[in-house]
């Protein structure tokens, strides 16, 4: 796994440094808040991780008194609608840690990253019911272009 996969930053969206060696841990730490947000993912985390990784998947940490209090998974493709697509898989918040300005922090982070790798156009999905998300992302100056359909094969 590269180093590439995964940033850490601090809560002004400064990075913070991470070594080969500190990947793993790195993961775990990360893994409780993002398994409160998708509580159906795969039992091995850090295997999944990995094999997201492996597929061109990366994950930005922001941390603050030394726990993850924001964590993203982000992904680039090319598309024939947007050129080059900067998708957002998972965008959250620790629950106690709303309203500080870290989700903030994070989305300009992570246009700073899609931008460094020439992306065209920035996305994410949000699920319906979740209003106060759909309000954050507006106040973030996102708009709601389109419609997801999707159909569960398994």
């Amino acid at each position: 796994m590269d180093l590439a996969f995964i940033d850490r930053i601090d809560p002004s969206g400064g990075p913070l440094p991470l070594t080969r060696r500190d990947l793993g841990a790195a993961l775990r730490q990360g893994e409780p808040l993002h398994r409160a947000f998708r509580p159906n993912m795969p039992g091995d985390y850090i295997a999944h991780m990995r094999r997201m990784a492996g597929e061109g998947a990366g994950i930005i940490q922001l941390m603050d008194d030394g726990a993850v209090r924001a964590i993203a998974v982000w992904r680039t493709f090319l598309t024939t609608y947007c050129g080059r697509r900067f998708e957002i898989d998972d965008l959250v918040t620790a629950e106690g840690q709303r309203s500080k300005g870290y989700g903030a922090t994070l989305m300009r982070a992570l246009e700073m990253k899609a931008r460094s790798l020439s992306c065209d156009a920035l996305m994410l999905t949000s699920a319906t019911w979740r209003v106060d998300a759909h309000r954050f992302y507006l106040r973030e100056r996102y708009a709601i272009d389109a419609f997801l359909f999707a159909k569960t094969l398994r």
